[in-house]
């Protein structure tokens, strides 16, 4: 944990070093922390992403801990000051059988007691372990999930539709019909890289996440069909539904009812729909909290820039245009991708 937790801290030192460069071109900061000016380097090296963070007290505050436990994730929500007026669900992924990189029970279980939450899914689009309701409902309790909190697959009972607007893609969120029974989300997500979208993390999880399997068809194919294959052959397009549809689901529970975390542990280039992924060949990095989801994911995208080992990341996040996720997001209003960074480590 020692290691860890130094390493991040190395991370934002440079992403504040990197800030105060933009601020004051020449500045030659970095001489004092190699670690930092490594991950800068290979930024530089890649496609010139420059970091979102700023000192301005009207961006969107992001906070960080370098302590990946219950303990830094509970008291990193904390820091977000929400009070849930209701029932609370808690948006997961339950990872894919038999070696996916899922958030773990034994991570995530105090913080969900906390809130006295439901653990919240839905059915895949593409097959896998996770098709059906019965064979879902196995891999939530072969991985622990049953044991920590009550289960809701939003999608058991069908779906509804909630409006869209704004975008170019997408009119509609499609979701499951169960997410109606719910007034307040947590949306607790894995951040790591995606074989179709670059990269996944809060966006991602409310996006596929919470459409029901014609809903998620519809996101992937960016609003022009909701059956057949995911795939498709606009990459673009699709990305820019993907922040589409998480203003359907924003503009309908209210932007005050809805919270996100990232975990930044286990950064394998493949999704936790990959039941076999990449080993991770990077370090942990820490555990970050929004309410603002694009600043969020903005954050965790400038920590693994940063990060001089993450060039297996970096590149697949480039090979699929992840960035454009972000890009879109900010223009139709999702949120900002310029942000406050606060640790609240010692």
């Amino acid at each position: 944990m020692k290691k860890t937790n130094r390493f991040a801290r190395m991370l934002i030192l440079g992403l504040a070093l990197a800030l105060a460069g933009c601020a004051g071109a020449g500045s030659g900061g970095n001489a004092s922390n190699p670690s930092a000016a490594q991950g800068q380097e290979a930024s530089s090296q890649t496609s010139g992403q420059k970091t979102g963070q700023t000192d301005s007290e009207d961006a969107p505050v992001v906070y960080f801990t370098s302590d990946i436990s219950a303990e830094g994730l509970v008291r990193i929500y904390e820091q977000l000051g929400w009070e849930p007026s209701g029932k609370v669900a808690v948006k997961i992924s339950t990872g894919e059988p038999p070696a996916s990189n899922y958030l773990r029970p034994e991570l995530i279980g105090d913080l969900v007691k906390k809130v006295d939450g439901t653990i919240v899914e839905c059915n895949t689009a593409y097959g896998g372990s996770r098709a059906s309701s019965a064979m879902h409902r196995q891999v939530a309790a072969d991985h622990g999930f049953l044991d920590i909190a009550d289960f809701d697959l939003l999608d058991e009972d069908g779906e509804v539709e909630w409006p869209v607007t704004g975008g170019t893609r997408l009119t509609r969120s499609i979701v499951g019909s169960h997410a109606e029974n719910y007034s307040d989300w947590l949306i607790l997500s894995h951040f790591k890289g995606h074989a179709m979208a670059g990269f996944g993390g809060a966006i991602k999880n409310v996006a596929i996440g919470m459409s029901s399997p014609s809903g998620k068809v519809y996101v992937h194919t960016a609003g022009t069909k909701t059956s057949g294959s995911i795939w498709y052959g606009d990459q673009d397009a699709w990305l820019e539904a993907l922040g589409e549809m998480v203003t359907g689901v924003r503009d309908h529970v209210g932007a005050e009812h809805i919270v996100y975390v990232n975990v930044m542990n286990r950064l394998s280039v493949d999704c936790d729909c990959d039941g076999n992924p990449a080993e991770p060949d990077m370090h942990d990095i820490g555990i970050l909290a929004s309410t603002d989801p694009v600043a969020l994911d903005q954050a965790c995208i400038d920590l693994v820039y940063q990060a001089p080992d993450s060039a297996s990341l970096i590149k697949r996040i480039e090979r699929q245009n992840g960035l454009h996720t972000l890009e879109h997001a900010e223009k139709i209003g999702l949120g900002s991708r310029t942000y406050r960074l606060v640790s609240i480590d010692e």
